[in-house]
């Protein structure tokens, strides 16, 4: 190649596929030709061509840049080496090889896999060596072993001759669908990425946040928990059915009056032994639990074949079934039996479920959903085996929806073969017909009911601990780190937690009891993943991309309704306080768990609202009805601040006065001096303790760190970019600089005025604080009065501000006082009753006063006027006067007109002390007025057109003298106030 060659160690490299490794080579698409970076070699090459180096690949897969070493160019790792993909760098080459962004750690070194080997991206770890499991016994047999179980065996029979024939095809399918349409949301959301343990509480809290996700999760521990208990009592009822002579109590007898007028006693097992052997039973079972995973594990399939085999002798059995044979109400498939069995017969029952005229429980189709559908639920079984799996994008899917079709399919056959087979008399007396027509011996079902049940029972004390460990180890709630557990590790706390939960079920020792609150438990489950499937397809997120293609959000809407039409049709009751429980959860997870972002659904689903909302905004202007401020503060410190302490303490508390019962949006803003490249990890830093501080002062805002060459140009950056649509700053807080004489920051008046200037430019309000030391916090109650000294027209900014000051506690208990200046021959009646109008029209209380000032040439024409700030006057004028002779002699040694920080300025002398008296006399009528003011707002002047910033900074002095607390505000080319509905 001219470009040179990349060889491998090893050339004989033997592949797992048959294939040779083919190597990178010069003209592939994913190499850039470009010259060498040093410019010394480079600029003497007529023909700009450098050889590719060689790189490496020994048999590790470590990648060994084999390039020309420069001894005189060292780094922190050796000497650096030339590579033709020195553009990328070697991280990025890493990141591709490795995805070691996906890992989130740092990869020691790259990898370079052969043709047909994976990648791994577990975190940088080894792949396991473990034998991986495909979809049939990773995912098929394990949701046939879960769903499989003790209904179908001891009620489905039952549930036939309570419901009939045709409600039960109703029952079965109506459950199926339900399972089958979470079976989808579940396919789509477990093939949209790699999946943690947790199971069902990891996709849920990834796809609804971890609120939703601890709180579903927590439920569905408890179902699993529960569920333990409903599979002991069942294996116990059936021991005891089987062997009576077992029992150590004596059992009750029920009458049953048959069709015949005969009566029948019919023997049901004592509730004290339900609860002994099903406390020894639990017991033994935690036992084996303790003892390792991997022993369950490797006898786990062994509990499928006798299920299976059982299925298979009970369809041997009523095939071969003749009348009254092999027990008397059995009469073979038969025509007649099927027509009779058609319709329901729902009736009392003792709480064992057996017919009595004298019970105390009705059966309705709706408490035989809550029976039946325990009956369809496992589906999950697959997920929670993600890791154990080869292929989790194709095994989940396929066998988790083959296994609950499966089902499904043979719950509607055994309904059409269980209605045609028996009597209802003896559907409903006989709980235990599978075992009675099985074929050859009843003893094969009682065997394979018993040990199907205790199967299930370990699955359940096995995967239910696992699931609470799971959600303690995300540490979000700080009363679950009892049950936290290191990886590998196994949850020996959280499984003594559920062997608790279980033995306190089994000494309910009701089977009917315990089944619709397991039933609960799971329809929460399968609901969360429905409305998680919903809301990510309805998203369409770009990182959305499952593999499984067959799921619509519709179907998953449809699911989650299915759901929780299902709770309520088993028990309203039920459904309002699992509810309830859920919202406590969520609600307890909301105050005192740790915050966590998982990119979950709600996330994206506030972001594409807020995308719309602005969209619908638009960029014309907002209606005054609709105006609401973004105040951009200005956190940049007029001086230093101690150290780690982003802005001064009290601005949050003046943005929050901003804001009408907290709602709204602050934009905190600094400035770093510097370069960018040089400063962008200070910046960083500085924006993460600006947030912390919003946080701590409880502000609804945002922080933002810009760095500019100096604070004028990052603040004209930040006034011209900053926002979005309608949603852009309106409104500019910044504090007033009152140490720059007393620091002698002869920089800050031209600083200060350029940012006043920006802001008008830009057409942004402004709002000057003085005394921000003094702002009162949300607990400091302030008396008195908010006055306001209405000069100029803003659009109403001053009076809609001094209303938002009172819906806050602070100022709660002040009144507003109005001031407009008028001149002393002005019709100062006239204005008042205007004013008046105006705020009666505005919805305002505020008492209006006029005031008259003197105007400058009554000052000139009676230069008699005495007043007490005489003394701050003369100083102003002295040091104007100090200061414009200094310009002067600098424009006079260097031959050019008057400058300042500068820019040439044109100095009116009798303006500028026309200037400083009116602002003088405007700071004598505040304090004659408004010495005991909560707060003082005033309209702010402009910068006067080419004065110096040096002169309007001794205005403003003059206008905030002994001012101990004023807002300064401008306002801007529209009204923010109107007077319509």
């Amino acid at each position: 190649m001219d470009n040179g060659e990349i060889e491998s160690q090893d050339e004989e490299l033997p592949s797992r596929t048959g294939r040779q490794y083919r190597p990178v080579v010069a003209h592939d698409r994913a190499v850039l030709e470009m010259s060498s970076l040093e410019s010394a070699s480079s600029s003497r090459l007529p023909d700009r061509e450098i050889s590719l180096k060689k790189i490496k690949v020994n048999v590790q897969g470590n990648m060994d840049l084999n390039a020309k070493e420069d001894p005189t160019h060292g780094g922190p790792n050796g000497p650096q080496r030339e590579s033709k993909l020195e553009l990328f760098g070697f991280d990025s080459l890493v990141n591709i090889l490795g995805l070691k962004s996906m890992s989130g750690e740092q990869i020691p070194a790259p990898t370079s896999p052969r043709d047909g080997e994976d990648i791994s991206i577990t975190l940088g770890h080894p792949k396991p060596t473990a034998l991986k499991l495909g979809t049939l016994m990773g995912v098929f047999v394990p949701c046939l072993q879960n769903i499989m179980g003790i209904i179908y065996y001891i009620r489905f029979s039952w549930i036939v001759g309570m419901a009939g024939i045709l409600q039960s095809l109703l029952l079965v399918s109506f459950c199926g669908l339900c399972t089958f349409l979470t079976g989808i949301s579940l396919s789509a959301i477990a093939t949209n990425g790699a999946m943690k343990g947790g199971g069902p509480y990891y996709l849920i809290g990834r796809a609804l946040g971890p609120e939703v996700g601890v709180s579903i999760g927590l439920c569905f521990f408890l179902g699993n928990a529960v569920a333990g208990s409903l599979y002991v009592l069942g294996a116990v009822e059936t021991f005891l059915d089987a062997v009576p002579s077992a029992g150590i109590f004596q059992g009750s007898t029920t009458s049953v009056n048959t069709t015949s007028g005969v009566v029948e006693q019919i023997q049901n097992p004592s509730l004290h032994d339900l609860q002994v052997y099903g406390i020894v039973v639990t017991i033994l079972l935690v036992f084996i639990v303790f003892g390792g995973v991997k022993m369950i594990n490797r006898v786990a399939p062994l509990f499928l074949i006798p299920v299976l085999f059982s299925v298979f002798c009970i369809f041997i059995g009523v095939f071969l079934a003749k009348k009254d044979d092999p027990s008397p109400g059995i009469t073979g498939l038969s025509l007649t039996t099927f027509k009779d069995n058609l319709g329901s017969d729902y009736q009392l029952t003792n709480s064992a479920g057996v017919p009595d005229t004298n019970g105390t429980v009705y059966w309705n189709f709706n408490a035989l959903v809550g029976l039946f559908f325990p009956a369809v639920t496992g589906i999950m079984a697959g997920s929670n085996r993600s890791a154990s799996l080869k292929d989790t994008q194709r095994s989940i899917p396929v066998g988790t929806l083959a296994a609950s079709l499966t089902t499904s399919a043979l719950y509607l056959i055994s309904v059409l073969l269980f209605g045609a087979l028996a009597t209802r008399e003896k559907l409903l007396k006989d709980r235990l017909l599978t075992a009675t027509v099985a074929w050859p011996l009843p003893a094969i079902i009682y065997v394979g009911i018993i040990l199907s049940t205790l199967g299930a029972a370990l699955q359940s004390l096995t995967g239910a601990p696992r699931l609470l460990a799971a959600i303690a180890n995300d540490d979000i709630l700080p009363v679950l780190n009892y049950f936290k557990v290191a990886d590998g590790s196994e949850p020996y706390v959280a499984t003594l937690f559920t062997a608790f939960i279980c033995i306190g079920c089994v000494v309910l020792g009701n089977l009917d009891l315990i089944s619709p609150t397991i039933t609960m438990f799971f329809l929460l489950c399968y609901a969360g993943v429905n409305l998680s499937s919903f809301l990510l397809d309805l998203l369409d997120a770009p990182s959305w991309r499952p593999r499984w293609k067959f799921h619509h959000w519709s179907l998953s809407l449809l699911g989650a309704s299915l759901c929780i039409v299902i709770m309520f049709l088993i028990s309203w009751s039920f459904t309002v306080v699992s509810l309830a429980l859920v919202s406590l959860i969520y609600y307890y997870v909301s105050l005192k768990g740790k915050a966590g972002d998982w990119g979950d659904g709600f996330k994206s689903a506030y972001f594409q609202l807020a995308l719309r909302s602005l969209r619908s905004l638009g960029a014309s202007q907002v209606h005054p009805k609709n105006w609401y401020p973004i105040p951009l503060i200005f956190c940049r410190p007029w001086g230093k601040l101690p150290e780690n302490v982003p802005c001064h303490p009290k601005l949050a508390d003046f943005a929050n006065c901003m804001k009408k019962k907290g709602r709204g949006m602050s934009i905190f803003v600094s400035i770093l001096d510097g370069d960018y490249h040089e400063c962008a990890e200070d910046a960083k830093t500085a924006c993460r303790q600006l947030s912390t501080y919003i946080d701590y002062k409880r502000c609804e805002g945002v922080a933002e760190i810009v760095v500019a060459p100096n604070m004028s140009v990052g603040f004209r950056g930040i006034v011209q970019t900053m926002g979005l649509g309608n949603l852009k700053p309106n409104i500019v807080v910044m504090r007033y600089p009152e140490i720059w004489r007393r620091e002698n920051l002869i920089q800050i008046p031209a600083i200060f005025v350029g940012i006043i200037n920006d802001c008008i430019v830009a057409n942004k309000a402004v709002v000057i604080v003085k005394g921000l030391d003094e702002w009162p916090n949300e607990y400091q109650r302030q008396y008195g009065t908010i006055d306001l000294y209405w000069i100029v027209r803003d659009g109403g900014l001053m009076l809609l501000l001094s209303q938002l000051l009172l819906t806050k506690e602070s100022f709660e208990s002040c009144k507003i006082q109005v001031f407009c200046i008028a001149e002393e021959d002005a019709d100062a009646e006239n204005l008042k009753a205007d004013v008046k109008k105006f705020l009666y029209d505005l919805r305002m209380q505020a008492e209006v006063i006029v005031i008259t000032m003197k105007s400058w040439e009554s000052h000139v024409e009676g230069n008699t006027q005495q007043d007490d700030s005489v003394e701050a006057y003369t100083a102003a004028q002295q040091r104007i006067a100090a200061y414009l002779q200094e310009m002067k002699d600098k424009a006079q040694r260097e031959g050019t007109p008057l400058m300042a920080d500068g820019k040439p300025v044109v100095v009116n002398e009798q303006q500028v002390e026309k200037f400083l008296y009116t602002c003088l006399k405007l700071n004598s009528t505040i304090l004659r007025y408004s010495r005991m003011a909560a707060v003082v707002l005033v309209s702010l002047p402009p910068p006067p057109v080419s004065h110096p910033p040096y002169f309007y900074m001794e205005y403003m002095d003059l206008l905030v003298e002994n001012v101990p607390r004023l807002l300064m505000v401008r306002g801007y080319r529209r009204d923010v106030v109107t007077l319509f509905t």
